[in-house]
């Protein structure tokens, strides 16, 4: 195994957290289209300008697949006659499926954002965004099965659950409404946005936020209630390095954030309605959601070659690269369409208001 698995595993967590992100937006919209969720009218073109950060994500990916062995623990073993990989386990194929995914579904989603902008120009357009907006939960599954597979489950050769696509993909859309709700919150703060949002969406994205933990939580245990009530000892063994040996400190982390905490305090009504505390939920989850990611996929190899995350310099370094150009895209996207202020339109803005 490589030496350096345990910091490319903070760079691939890194990946994970950006595709999802980018992902989660148009989802959003779709999904919100599909149901004739009236408040997507405000949320919107907001939640779209997330696939601002699809060729920081296509970058990542790139990087991560150039690195092989560094990123797949499997591959040190691909070459000896006596290791027996799965067909799923064939590096080629490995590289063509994910760099076409890729390419396939940012040309969707682009597709879905370019007809949402003409739909409501031009009515002629309406049904045809409708039947685009059909395929995207289709395409965010299956593409999300693919993703998890590939970058956490398979890292483990012959370990496999039913259900761990969509243990995944539910994980980074409860994480996109988690990042969701702290942008939309921080930017209304700041002044930043042309217009303001009322306080409602708040409250309907910690009502969805509140759904998506209990289904995290439902296909988070019962994967691990098959492996454990079926008595499969050799799918429990990845279970049990996680959460008994050096990573078990970030196993239960991770589930106080990503389910005790947003749980406890969700369905407590009037915490939905507060539009801080649902921000500061917002932040536990993002960081259970990291923690997660890297548990997982640390997890699968020997614990000789991973360490805990950001005690290196590569993991600091990295991380803080991949979130300053994250701001940076996004921040261009939403000038670029007028969906914020300008640092002087928002000095501007901050004098008349003191000035009446």
């Amino acid at each position: 195994m490589d030496e350096n698995f345990g910091s490319w595993s903070v760079l691939t967590t890194n990946f994970l957290m950006t595709l999802y992100i980018a992902l989660g937006g148009v989802t959003l919209a779709s999904v919100l289209h599909l149901i004739n969720g009236q408040w997507r009218y405000k949320v919107r073109y907001i939640a779209v300008a997330t696939a601002a950060l699809f060729p920081l994500a296509g970058l990542l990916l790139i990087i991560l697949l150039l690195n092989g062995e560094s990123t797949f623990v499997w591959l040190a073993t691909a070459d000896d006659p006596n290791s027996h990989l799965p067909g799923w386990h064939n590096y080629t194929f490995l590289v063509f499926r994910e760099i076409g995914g890729f390419i396939a579904v940012v040309a969707l989603y682009l597709l879905f954002i370019k007809y949402q902008h003409l739909a409501s120009v031009d009515d002629k357009y309406k049904r045809k965004f409708r039947n685009i907006a059909l395929l995207i939960p289709f395409v965010y599954f299956l593409y999300g099965s693919m993703i998890a597979w590939d970058f956490e489950m398979t890292m483990v050769p012959g370990w496999h659950s039913a259900n761990y696509g969509a243990y995944n993909f539910v994980s980074g859309f409860q994480m996109f409404l988690a990042f969701f709700a702290v942008l939309l919150y921080c930017l209304g703060r700041s002044g930043a946005l042309v217009k303001e949002l009322p306080i409602y969406i708040s409250n309907f994205l910690a009502q969805f936020m509140l759904a998506m933990t209990i289904l995290w939580t439902y296909l988070y245990f019962t994967q691990y209630l098959i492996m454990w009530y079926g008595r499969l000892p050799s799918n429990m063994d990845r279970f049990d390095a996680m959460m008994h040996n050096d990573l078990s400190v970030l196993w239960w982390t991770f589930l106080a954030c990503k389910f005790v905490i947003p749980f406890l305090m969700l369905v407590m009504t009037p915490n939905r309605h507060n539009p801080t505390t649902v921000m500061v939920i917002g932040c536990f989850i993002m960081l259970g959601y990291w923690l997660e990611r890297y548990t997982w996929i640390s997890g699968s190899g020997d614990p000789a070659f991973y360490h805990m995350p950001m005690t290196s310099l590569f993991d600091i370094v990295v991380t803080v690269l991949v979130i300053a150009a994250a701001y940076f895209s996004m921040k261009k996207v939403l000038l670029h369409y007028g969906l914020i202020r300008t640092k002087a339109e928002m000095i501007e803005k901050k004098n008349a208001e003191q000035s009446a």
